[in-house]
């Protein structure tokens, strides 16, 4: 299947620069796959668009303080790294943005930490190894000299970092945020339940695929990258009992549905902890999830395609159409969409 099938115009001024001032006050477009209508709500109104019995499951993961600055050394050539994954511990891959590095190269940050290129640079990732002077934890060190990382193409500043996090967020594991859940308010969580709903979570640390496009001419030649994820106990059971009394999975994000959908090898969602290279695209068969709900992607995205495979191609890219001509608001600040 052709890449360039995926692809849509979107105006550089769609891409919002800044959180809804209220989380829950953004927009929410409905989509019904089942009759191809698609109408305009706001996110706050999700109680009533939901079922007694529906069984909403978040990916609460929090987003770790990544965003290193650091000084070649010699040289004083200047650094930005973007942590992605600890491979072991005191050593990530990361993005790397100003001065070229190469294996060897030594970093220097204020203070106690240091750090040194192992590997790279492969498709713009380095490995690098931290050490830290003292008894303090190299985690530790290290992300006390980090900022929680926005994504690339936000250049606006963001006063309350705390906006990059869901109100749910717990674990650090996460290099970016699971942003469909970024519109709740733990009232609004406190509404779903008093509608009949109820909410679980899982874990999948969210890493490089949200930053990179597919660039080969053919989805098939794409090779996603890998994600830790884990379903616990509890939420597997409740999927299944969820599936068993006739109510419906909705998964708040394209992270929620990878974990689930991993899960679910054997037809049934099982507890499982692992790695995930799932690559969900059009013609692949749902065994898990019933109900989408996500913000608006990167046009040629992994994510797009995702949610193409669910709701299908041309009504979501319709969808994309009307959202753009009604001046919706994309990407990870932006507006959503419940596909149901």
């Amino acid at each position: 299947m052709r890449t360039d099938l995926f692809d849509y115009p979107l105006p550089r001024d769609l891409i919002a620069q800044s959180p809804s001032p209220v989380r829950d006050e953004s927009r929410l477009m409905l989509i019904e796959r089942g009759t191809g209508r698609i109408t305009h709500r706001v996110f706050n109104e999700l109680p009533s668009l939901l079922l007694p019995g529906d069984l909403l499951v978040v990916n609460d993961t929090r987003v770790f303080p990544g965003r290193l600055k650091a000084a070649k050394d010699p040289g004083g050539g200047a650094v930005e790294l973007l942590l992605l994954e600890e491979a072991s511990p005191g050593t990530w891959s990361a993005m790397t943005r100003g001065a070229r590095l190469r294996r060897g190269t030594v970093l220097r940050f204020d203070g106690e930490v240091r750090g040194e290129v192992l590997e790279g640079p492969r498709e713009g990732v380095v490995t690098v190894r931290f050490e830290a002077t003292g008894r303090r934890d190299i985690d530790e060190a290290v992300f006390a000299r980090g900022e929680v990382p926005l994504p690339p193409y936000i250049i606006a500043e963001v006063p309350d970092p705390e906006r990059y996090q869901t109100v749910y967020s717990r674990r650090e594991i996460s290099a970016a945020a699971p942003t469909a859940g970024l519109h709740f308010t733990r009232r609004l969580l406190e509404r779903v339940v008093d509608a009949g709903a109820r909410v679980t979570s899982i874990e999948l640390a969210v890493g490089r695929d949200t930053f990179v496009p597919v660039r080969e001419e053919s989805i098939e030649d794409h090779r996603i990258h890998s994600e830790w994820f884990g379903v616990g106990r509890e939420c597997a059971l409740a999927v299944e009992e969820t599936r068993r009394r006739g109510g419906r999975v909705v998964a708040v994000g394209t992270t929620v549905v990878r974990a689930l959908e991993s899960a679910a090898g054997g037809g049934d969602v099982r507890p499982t902890r692992g790695r995930t290279d799932l690559f969900i695209a059009p013609g692949y068969g749902f065994r898990a999830v019933d109900a989408l709900l996500t913000n608006f992607h990167f046009p040629r995205s992994t994510l797009l395609m995702l949610v193409c495979a669910f709701g299908g191609r041309d009504l979501i890219l319709e969808a994309y159409s009307v959202a753009v001509a009604e001046r919706y608001r994309f990407y990870s600040f932006g507006d959503a969409m419940l596909i149901t």
